[in-house]
């Protein structure tokens, strides 16, 4: 190592998110794996620990013993002496420790919340693909940011887009952003072909491959209305300054309009290793693992504005822009608990928004809410989606 080299956390390493930021660290100088975080895969997590020898592991699933019983029994034992840590305190530790530079936090859903503020709270560079966090906690986060100084940087790859678009004029200059949305494997089907939906079609993503909760966001469009609170927080936006469009390609993935009528678009392929490296390198950009757009064959863009029921989930997203407190937790727990229960069988695709509709009409949101206030909406809102499961 040089003494200008960065350590890197990777919480949730063995997702997508995860395993993309492992590829972009091979191919650059620079930077080091010094932790990493798994939960149920402890295999594939093993073996990320004996590729990068970190100095230490959290694993959320299973006991310190099992977990170092596991590295023990694998075909080629480690002889792996870094620090082993486990459950949600082991994340939290794991992502202020003082020697970390940067944390990638890519837990999906409500869970990453306190390892994301652990590491806001420390003051770190947070590569933050876990949006839950600021569709959850988003003032608690922001305002945790300003006073330790921690720097918020965007991995998914619509508000890595605005990001870097932003660069090109002053913010008090926007006019709106534009997120894109693919419109998933069900943009030209109609209300009646989505109450046909079986969970193995809506797991085909046509553009992105990514894990199984997020491809299903994705088909309903609850992924875009996460995404529109993430971006109300993290640029400090107004309800009505985001708009979203549909755009199958995947290559234009936002966009910002300024108020003389300029707008900039950010374009590459479909490949999250672009705004991970971008999120790990900023503000220097370098040669990675990334294909570039092929310009010498045709190729055209589309953009268009999403249909009815794409909007139903959107609607839910701006009302929770405009509400904040917490609304933005009791909307990302009743998701949660809908996706799981469609991928278990328990209820039909086409129900999914309308029942976290249901319960987010249902609460009174406190509009500055403490931390404890925001884990109680959400757990209200957890048992409040679980009955009307069962009703």
């Amino acid at each position: 190592m040089t003494p200008t080299t960065k350590n890197i956390a990777v919480l949730g390493s063995t997702g997508s998110i995860g395993r993309n930021t492992l590829a972009v660290v091979r191919q650059l100088q620079g930077f080091r794996i010094w932790g990493l975080s798994g939960h149920s895969n402890l295999t594939q997590l093993a073996d990320q620990v004996r590729e990068f020898a970190p100095a230490a592991v959290a694993c959320t699933a299973r006991t310190d013993g099992t977990v170092r019983d596991l590295f023990d029994r694998t075909e080629t034992p480690m002889a792996w002496t870094g620090r082993l840590m486990w459950g949600p305190q082991g994340l939290v530790e794991l992502a202020s420790a003082p020697e970390v530079d940067i944390v990638v936090a890519a837990i999906v859903g409500r869970a990453g919340l306190e390892s994301t503020l652990a590491a806001v709270h420390a003051g770190k560079r947070v590569a933050l693909a876990n949006k839950e966090a600021l569709v959850v906690g988003g003032q608690v986060v922001i305002e945790a940011a300003r006073r330790s100084g921690a720097q918020l940087v965007p991995v998914d790859s619509e508000h890595s887009a605005i990001w870097q678009c932003l660069a090109g004029g002053r913010r008090d200059e926007v006019r709106r952003v534009i997120l894109t949305a693919s419109g998933g494997p069900f943009r030209n089907w109609d209300r009646q072909q989505l109450q046909q939906v079986k969970v193995d079609e809506a797991l085909a993503h046509p553009n992105w491959r990514m894990g199984p909760k997020i491809t299903i966001d994705s088909a309903t469009m609850m992924n875009k209305a996460l995404e529109m609170i993430e971006a109300r927080w993290l640029f400090d936006l107004e309800p009505h300054q985001i708009e979203v469009v549909i755009h199958p390609q995947s290559i234009v993935h936002s966009l910002v309009e300024f108020v003389d009528g300029s707008v900039l678009a950010q374009c590459s392929p479909p490949d999250m290793k672009l705004p991970i490296q971008y999120a790990l390198t900023y503000p220097q950009r370098m040669p990675g693992p990334v294909r570039t757009l092929d310009w010498t064959s045709a190729w055209k863009l589309d953009l268009n504005p999403p249909n009815a029921w794409q909007c139903e989930a959107l609607e839910l997203g701006r009302l929770v822009c405009q509400r904040g407190g917490t609304s933005g937790a009791v909307l990302n727990a009743t998701n949660e608990v809908a996706v799981q229960a469609f991928l278990e069988g328990r209820i039909s695709f086409a129900e999914i928004v309308p029942s976290c509709r249901e319960i987010l009409e249902q609460h009174q949101t406190n509009p500055t809410p403490t931390y404890q206030q925001l884990i109680e909406a959400d757990a209200w809102a957890r048992q409040e989606m679980n009955q009307w499961i069962l009703a």
